[in-house]
This record gives C-alpha cells, sequence and structure tokens, in this order.
C-alpha cells in the first residue's frame, strides 16, 4: 500500500514538473504555483459536486446517470439543495471536464473561465459558506500579463494549465481518497518556497516540522475541542493536527488568521483540498496582534503555529495594547521591532486550562534581556512553560538558522522545564536538513519522557531557571557532548621522553659521524 502511494505521489509529481517544463519563461515559478493551484481546486470542486450529485443517481437505481451532460435548466432545481449539502454549486456546463473539453476551441478561454470562478463564488453567497468561498479565485487573474503578452497567448497558457491538470492522477473520489491535492500542494510549496526567499519561508512550514509540532501539541490527547494557529499561512499546521488526530477528532472546528490576502486564500483552498468541510473550519484574513478575529471562539484545546520571526508592531507606541487582555498579565509588550513575544502571549491567552501550544521560535526570544526578559520571568513564574526544544539549522526555507520549539501549558503538576537538544536529529537532504519519522519520534519521546539524558535532556528547576535570569536558551542547560579524543597524560609523557631520548641518541651519533669528518679532512692538509 505504501509503495503504491508513493508511485502515485511521483506520478503526481512528474506531472507537475511536466506543466512546469511546459510553461517554463511563460509564467514566474511563485506565479505558476498559484495558478496550478487554483486550477486544481476548480477541477476538484468540480468533480466532488459531481461525484456526489451521481452517488445519489446511481444508489436511487440510475447507474448510468451524470451530472456532466445533464443541461444547465434542469440542474437549478438541485442548486439550493447542493449549497446546503457542499457549500456551493456548479452548473454542469461549468464543470472542469466540460470547459477543458472545449478548451481548445475556446477563443474566449479567459473570459470563460473567468466567468465560471464568478458563478462558483456567488452560489455561496447568502448562505453559511458565504465567507469561506469569497474571493478564493482572487489570485487566479485569467487576464493577466504574467500568463501571456496577448489574449491569445494567455489563452494558450490557460489551456495547457487546463489540460495538465486534466492529465493529473488525482485520486478515486468515490473512495474519497482525496491525498493527492495535499500531496500536490505541499511539492509545489516546496519547488518554490525556496526560490522565493523569505517570502516564501514566512508561511511556508515543511512537512516533517509540522508533523512535529502536531504531535508535541496533541500529545497525550485523543480528541480535542478546537484546534488554533494565530499565523496559519497556507494551514499545513492546522491540517497536520487534525489528521494526527483522527476524522470526527476534532469536535468543533479549525480555527487560524493570517494577514496576508494570496496566503489567506491559499489556506482557504487548502482546507477545501484536504476535505474539510465548510462548515468545519473558520479562517480569518486580518493582523492576528492588533485586529484578532476569533474572540468569541476561544480558548483552543491545541495550538500550533510558526509566527513570523521579528516583525515590527506598535509596541508602546500603541497605549491601548498594554491594557489588552492577551498582553497585560506580563506588565510589558514585546519590543517594537520584534513582535515575536506579543505572538507567544496571544496564544497562552487563548489557550484551554487544558491545552498545549506548540510555537516555532526564533534563538533570540530565549536569551535576551529587556521587555523580552520580563515576559519570559512572566511565563516561567506563572508555570507556564513546558519546554524549549532545539531544531537542527537549515530545516526552513528563505533561513539557515536553528530555530526552537517553545511548548506552553495551562494547570502543570509541576514546575521542572525539560530542555531537549535535538540540533542532531536530522539527515542532509541536498542543502537542507530534514526530520525523518525516526528523528521526529526520538524528539516526542525524550520531551514526554521528562527524565534528564546527558547531552541531550535536562529538567531544570525553577529554582535553576531564575538563577539563570529566566534564560530559556537550550545550551545554558544541556551540557554539549566533548567529541574531542581523549588525551592519556601519562602515556603521552612517556612518548614525550622516548622522543627526547631518541634525539639525544641522534645528536650523539651526528656529533660522532662530524668528528670523524673533521678528523680525516686535518689529515689530508
Amino acid at each position: 500500500m505504501d509503495n503504491r502511494k508513493e508511485q502515485e505521489r511521483d506520478e503526481l509529481h512528474r506531472a507537475i514538473w511536466s506543466i512546469a517544463d511546459d510553461l517554463r519563461g511563460s509564467v514566474d515559478g511563485w506565479d505558476f504555483k498559484a495558478y496550478v493551484l487554483g486550477t486544481m481546486f476548480y477541477r476538484f470542486l468540480s468533480e466532488n459536486l459531481a461525484n456526489y450529485i451521481d452517488r445519489g443517481e446511481w444508489e436511487a437505481g440510475d447507474k448510468g446517470f451524470s451530472y456532466a451532460k445533464v443541461a444547465d435548466a434542469d440542474a437549478e432545481s438541485i442548486r439550493e439543495e447542493m449549497v446546503d449539502a457542499k457549500g456551493f454549486f456548479i452548473l454542469p456546463s461549468d464543470l472542469f471536464v466540460n470547459v477543458q473539453a472545449q478548451a481548445a476551441s475556446d477563443e474566449n478561454l479567459n473570459e470563460t473561465l473567468e466567468r465560471v470562478f464568478r458563478r462558483i463564488e456567488e452560489s455561496a453567497k447568502g448562505s453559511e459558506s458565504e465567507a469561506n468561498f469569497t474571493g478564493l479565485f482572487d489570485d487566479f487573474d485569467v487576464n493577466s500579463n504574467k500568463l501571456g503578452a496577448s489574449v491569445a497567448k494567455r489563452n494558450d497558457t490557460l489551456r495547457k494549465l487546463l489540460n495538465g491538470v486534466a492529465n493529473m492522477g488525482l485520486g478515486d473520489y468515490r473512495s474519497n481518497t482525496i491525498d493527492a491535492f495535499g500531496d500536490a500542494y505541499e511539492y509545489l510549496m516546496g519547488m518554490y518556497a525556496s526560490n522565493a526567499g523569505k517570502s516564501g519561508g514566512e508561511f511556508f512550514t515543511p512537512q516533517e516540522v509540522s508533523e512535529l509540532l502536531a504531535r508535541l501539541a496533541t500529545y497525550g490527547k485523543t480528541e480535542v475541542n478546537k484546534i488554533y494557529d494565530p499565523a496559519c499561512g497556507s494551514g499545513s499546521l492546522l491540517l497536520k493536527a487534525a489528521r494526527l488526530l483522527g476524522s470526527g477528532k476534532v469536535h468543533h472546528g479549525i480555527y487560524g488568521q493570517e494577514i496576508n490576502i494570496t496566503t489567506y486564500n491559499l489556506c482557504r483552498i487548502n482546507m477545501f483540498l484536504h476535505d474539510v468541510g465548510y462548515e468545519n473550519f473558520d479562517i480569518a484574513c486580518e493582523d492576528t496582534l492588533l485586529h484578532p478575529q476569533h474572540w468569541d471562539d476561544e480558548p483552543f484545546e491545541v495550538i500550533v503555529s510558526n509566527p513570523p520571526y521579528s516583525i515590527k508592531w506598535p509596541g508602546d507606541d500603541d497605549a491601548t495594547l498594554i491594557n489588552d487582555p492577551r498582553f497585560a498579565p506580563a506588565g510589558v509588550l514585546a519590543p517594537k521591532s520584534k513582535a515575536d513575544m506579543a505572538f507567544i502571549m496571544h496564544s497562552l491567552a487563548w489557550l484551554a486550562a487544558n491545552g498545549t501550544a506548540a510555537i516555532v521560535c526564533f534563538p533570540g526570544i530565549m536569551y535576551r534581556g529587556g521587555a523580552e526578559q520580563k515576559i519570559r520571568k512572566y511565563l516561567v513564574d506563572n508555570n507556564y512553560v513546558e519546554g524549549v526544544i532545539q531544531l537542527p539549522d537549515n530545516l526552513f526555507f528563505g533561513t539557515t538558522i536553528a530555530t526552537c520549539i517553545l511548548v506552553l501549558k495551562k494547570n502543570r503538576k509541576d514546575t521542572a522545564v525539560t530542555f531537549l537538544d535535538a540540533s542532531k536529529e536530522c539527515v542532509k537532504v541536498t542543502n537542507n536538513n530534514k526530520l525523518t519519522d525516526d528523528n521526529i519520534a526520538r524528539i516526542v519521546a525524550a520531551f514526554a519522557g521528562r527524565q534528564d539524558i546527558p547531552h541531550v535532556v535536562k529538567m531544570a528547576s525553577y529554582d535553576q531557571v531564575a538563577s539563570e535570569n529566566y534564560n530559556l536558551s537550550v545550551s545554558t542547560y544541556v551540557e554539549q557532548e566533548d567529541t574531542r579524543e581523549k588525551t592519556d597524560i601519562d602515556a603521552l609523557n612517556l612518548q614525550l621522553e622516548h622522543i627526547v631520548g631518541h634525539i639525544h641518541t641522534l645528536r650523539q651519533e651526528i656529533d660522532k659521524i662530524v668528528h670523524e669528518i673533521t678528523f680525516v679532512e686535518e689529515n689530508d692538509r
């Protein structure tokens, strides 16, 4: 089974690469990703709806029924029913399979697609799913010069996109096998995040890091109320945590907030691609620190996050923030030039009493002084810090820095803090380091074990942490293993004596030879 999945995944990756190769020079990588994802999403929505309708008819006895062949006028009768059930509606003529079949002869393909996308979004208006569909195709600009300098060239690019995605093996919907969409999404992110610099790394958390965070945050839990990410990016952390718990084990939904409109759209698309129903997720687009959108939904039992590193925020320039219930308890705000601790305080404030938060952090916030030290003091004094894990360097796209994970809990049973050095738990893959399944398993087991392990884990008492001025850097507590070769001093001294004696003997021999040469020369005169 695993081999078959790997084979299917490889075939999918080759199909995506083939489209990229076919369009090389036509669309820049980062834009190409958005267009491929948009086209795949269009296909997914089409097939998801059509198969849902077809199954109902087949089960009712009409084995030859195909929604794709129904007249638009006849299909209108089930519009309301489908919006209630699926959150959206697509006319048969607007389905991916029919638009793609006509693409070769459609001289106005760009206008056709624009009309189809608008209709899909409008189908959800006035329904409970409206917020989740509004603007979903905004990044798929069919008239963009990025697709070509003329309408003819743009349409040619659009045809290649439709044909390429049509040829992808995306699973059998009748058995709900749609993991291929998630695999394709992650592959595209991986292809282009490394070429997009910081902008890519900001909202792409590698799959294995997502896995580690999710395992830490859900450890010991079989079901939870809600999952939340305050800087959710493309949603990979939320989806990974939900997938780990299993179907039906997140009772009240998946919540996230994202400031970047493009990434916000990708996140919502990603939810649908992973078959998360519109009623089971709530993703908002706003500044989390200044305009949090989920006051009525907190607290959250699982929080997973990889917030942006060292971004600017108003801090104490905004007099209202120190009275914000999320930041006020620490008595100080994160520095204006480094909002990292503000994200941590926000997550802590919205963490349920029985919850766990696992947050990727920039290492500087663990040891710097000033306001950040005061916030660390608040966290430790109130016993919210379960532990800190030092990760290997070069794990993330866009930065080679060795990040760490801060794990927060409320109502902890003891005050010891777990410091775990996982900097060597990785394998080298091309230019990056990568966590394997074994690496992840060892890290989670060592962290959950809460026992000292030489050079790996140190259980530090509250007094120890306080005596270190609330420094939370793992290197402060976990002693590095000395890998230098041990030297036997006595043996070395004996060896030196032998060498010195040998040198003395050689000098005597040289002196003897010099003396004999001199004697011969004097006699020859």
